[in-house]
């Protein structure tokens, strides 16, 4: 067991572009899909990720906000083997035209052509409550 701090795993989560998020569906089933988080990971645990309000993940969302994801680095030297990270959070659907504004990449708008004015677009932030890491070597959990 290690104690890495928040700071140090949003610094690593920061270098893995996809994740895995997961919501539960309307059946109780689970349900994944990658999802980009732009690099923008905060320090309090926060991740970002845009996608459009007709989404089977939105509606998911609405109806049960508990989320998961799940994160895999790249292998590390001499074949040590890469970080994965799992997390458990709370997600909210955020629709504010400043907010957009706040966390947009240039490269978003290979999905959105109208950037941060693209109808029906929204802005899902996943507040982190437990994160668990695993490098081969260490590993350990923090709550958020």
């Amino acid at each position: 067991m290690t104690d890495r701090t928040l700071e140090q795993i949003s610094k690593t989560m920061r270098d893995i572009d996809f994740t895995m998020l997961f919501t539960r569906t309307e059946n109780g089933a689970l349900a994944g899909r990658p999802m980009s988080n732009n690099r923008d990971v905060e320090f309090q645990g926060d991740s970002y990720f845009f996608t459009y309000d007709s989404t089977r993940t939105v509606s998911d969302i609405e109806s049960d906000p508990k989320v998961s994801m799940s994160l895999q680095g790249s292998a590390g030297w001499l074949g040590k083997p890469p970080i994965f990270i799992a997390i458990e959070g709370t997600a909210e659907l955020i629709r504010d035209k400043n907010a957009f504004e706040e966390h947009w990449t240039k490269d978003l708008e290979r999905w959105f052509e109208k950037g941060v004015d693209t109808p029906g677009m929204v802005l899902i932030k996943v507040h982190a409550d437990r994160i668990h890491y695993w490098d081969g070597e260490e590993e350990g959990d923090i709550i958020v």
